[in-house]
């Protein structure tokens, strides 16, 4: 609120809510923006069902996200830190894209912005998290997690 106001932002609001339940009307919004949090979710399809609500047709959504290109092991999937670490609950690229239409959205495209190599990953995100993989596992990795700019629009 204090940057609001330094700024002299006068269109802008803070809600308090949970992404699975946004505290605003049908048809209120004309932008999503979000910046790695649907990886989080463990309900991705109502998140995505209430962007498409909150939207007004024609409002853009228009978040950053992490993304998979390809299966995880499953003891990533399952590893609580790599979860926190926004990587466990990433969706798989083409699964993202399912679930976006499958809501109702169009023009959908998901733009790799950055790629992560899994030595990136073990270092900086979770390290305990991927000790058990052996290299042929995290070379195989290697360039399929990554940042991405997700885009979609709400029919007319």
């Amino acid at each position: 609120e204090k940057n609001r106001l330094e700024a002299g932002a006068e269109n802008v609001r803070f809600l308090k809510g949970h992404i699975e339940e946004i505290p605003l009307p049908d048809g209120s919004v004309d932008v999503i923006i979000s910046n790695c949090v649907i990886n989080l979710s463990g309900d991705k399809d109502k998140v995505l069902a209430e962007a498409l609500r909150v939207l007004r047709p024609g409002g853009r959504f228009a978040v950053s996200d992490v993304v998979v290109e390809g299966e995880l092991p499953s003891e990533v999937r399952r590893n609580m830190e790599l979860y926190v670490g926004c990587v466990a609950g990433a969706l798989e690229r083409s699964e993202y894209e399912q679930k976006l239409a499958t809501a109702g959205f169009v023009e959908i495209s998901i733009e790799a912005h950055r790629r992560y190599s899994f030595s990136h990953i073990e270092g900086a995100w979770a390290p305990k998290g991927v000790a058990h993989l052996t290299d042929d596992q995290k070379s195989e990795l290697d360039g399929r997690i990554m940042g991405a700019f997700i885009r979609a629009v709400k029919p007319l």
